[in-house]
């Protein structure tokens, strides 16, 4: 956690989407939920932060379905990231097709003890069920988000069983020894130790950058020892 203090946001709940708007952050099913959400919470507040790909018309899509309480908001720096994300009660990361790639925001929201509603697919359906609740990729999947959403707008108390639980996943899948071994390890396997050790080094840090981990704090001097032992060879 970066200690950033929470965005002065208005709104109960707060649902918070981040990164790069467009289709496959499955944006119009969101929307759709979040109208059917406002029906049963007139305060409620959906956070749409992130840069609008081309082509993807956010505001006709808004006006096509009459939803209140949606505010944009654009590419914005690391710190105001987590201030908003501070804000949020609830953080959506939906994503199909996907190519399995882990998510920086939800693994953001993780670190927070955010309650996360994600897609069932690739890395995202891997996620245990009490830190998110995952929607699948079908017919429904607009109705099931509506519900989900619901369940957690409703519920005090289940967000914050799942922040809790959020923050133990965090704390026991992300220590910085289990990552930095584990990510050496597969990278090995899968192209030779000599020809992955300098490219880990940058993915690492790189990695530990996008999670808030500052350059002169006392987690980066231990990922830097870490990252030592990798060149070295262990």
């Amino acid at each position: 956690d970066p200690g950033v203090p929470a965005a002065d946001v208005a709104g109960d709940p707060v649902v918070g989407c981040f990164g790069n708007l467009n289709a496959s952050k499955r944006i119009p099913q969101l929307l759709e939920a979040f109208a059917a959400l406002r029906k049963k919470h007139a305060d409620a507040r959906l956070l749409l932060v992130g840069a609008e790909a081309p082509g993807f018309d956010l505001a006709a899509r808004l006006a096509e379905l009459r939803v209140d309480g949606v505010e944009r908001v654009d590419y914005v720096d690391e710190e105001r990231l987590w201030a908003l994300m501070s804000a949020c009660d609830v953080c959506v990361s939906l994503r199909a097709p996907t190519m399995g790639e882990t998510s920086g925001s939800a693994i953001r929201a993780l670190v927070l003890g955010k309650p996360l509603v994600v897609s069932d697919t690739g890395w995202f359906a891997e996620l245990p069920d009490e830190v998110a609740l995952e929607v699948p990729v079908d017919e429904h999947e607009a109705e099931t988000l509506g519900a989900a959403l619901e369940l957690l707008a409703s519920n005090e108390d289940a967000r914050a069983a799942m922040g809790r639980a959020a923050r133990e996943y965090v704390g026991r899948e992300h220590d910085l020894d289990r990552v930095a071994e584990a990510y050496v390890a597969a990278l090995e396997e899968a192209v030779g130790a000599e020809a992955v050790r300098d490219e880990v080094v940058g993915d690492v840090a790189e990695a530990a950058a996008e999670v808030g981990i500052a350059a002169e704090g006392e987690e980066a001097a231990e990922i830097a020892r870490l990252l030592n032992e990798v060149r070295l060879g262990g």
